[in-house]
């Protein structure tokens, strides 16, 4: 099994230090950014082949490979989405599907969490019942932008939008995903129908497609854990008021 991080997006509201900097590599802890928070992680559960997709200043992921390699142990695959200012990301992670087949465990490159969220995907794998596996917030109070879900009676992904009341939804998708080598072939067919049906379509869409198709997608609750989708200047400042806790 690999790592691995969806760094390409660009940021903007993020701007100014978006400017220069994707959204991955901006600081959350003194020095310490998004991404470090990331490779920390995955390196912590024993997961040092990391695939990341760049593309939205993708240079300065480059210019920090080898610092980020030595720092955590890890080797570092980057996988160019040139395409990162113009689609969405279910396009980038369609990108990376050679390395599906190896099992995965996917986090986003704009989610600040704690190592128990990859300890609990992990723990909570179970092939025989789901390929693909969601880590998901069953406590936070939802609101319209969250990416929600719907479970079905048995328990498994039935709906991922971010389109639905919330008082209808089971919980937050966080930007973790487990996916088995078994989902490989499936997962990538879905995905890329699902950007070349709409560019501006979201991964999770691909799980959506992923599910209408027949598969299975399991949900792993994350418990009450302190997490955050960096993706303005207020999200920010909650990064940086938790990432000293990890």
């Amino acid at each position: 099994m690999i790592g691995m991080i969806l760094a390409a997006g660009a940021g903007r509201r993020l701007r100014p230090y978006t400017d220069t900097l994707p959204k991955a590599l901006v600081p959350v802890d003194g020095e310490t950014t998004i991404m470090d928070i990331a490779l920390k992680n995955l390196a912590e559960v024993g997961l040092t082949e990391i695939v990341v997709v760049v593309g939205y200043r993708a240079e300065a992921v480059e210019e920090r490979k080898a610092a980020l390699e030595e720092k955590y142990g890890v080797k570092l695959t980057l996988v160019h989405n040139d395409k990162a200012e113009e689609w969405n990301n279910a396009y980038s992670m369609w990108l990376a599907r050679e390395h599906f087949a190896k099992g995965v465990l996917m986090v986003n490159g704009d989610t600040v969490h704690p190592v128990s969220v990859e300890r609990t995907l992990l723990a909570a794998q179970n092939p025989d019942k789901a390929d693909i596996l969601l880590a998901v917030d069953d406590v936070k109070k939802l609101a319209d932008e969250e990416m929600k879900v719907i479970l079905s009676p048995e328990g498994t992904l039935q709906r991922i939008t971010k389109l639905m009341d919330p008082s209808e939804a089971a919980g937050e998708y966080i930007g973790a995903t487990l996916l088995s080598p078994a989902a490989a072939e499936a997962l990538a067919d879905a995905l890329k129908a699902t950007f070349e049906k709409d560019t501006d379509l979201y991964y999770e869409d691909g799980y959506q497609e992923y599910v209408n198709r027949g598969g299975t997608i399991a949900v792993a609750p994350i418990g009450d854990v302190s997490w955050v989708e960096v993706d303005n200047h207020d999200d920010l400042a909650k990064a940086r008021e938790i990432a000293c806790r990890y």
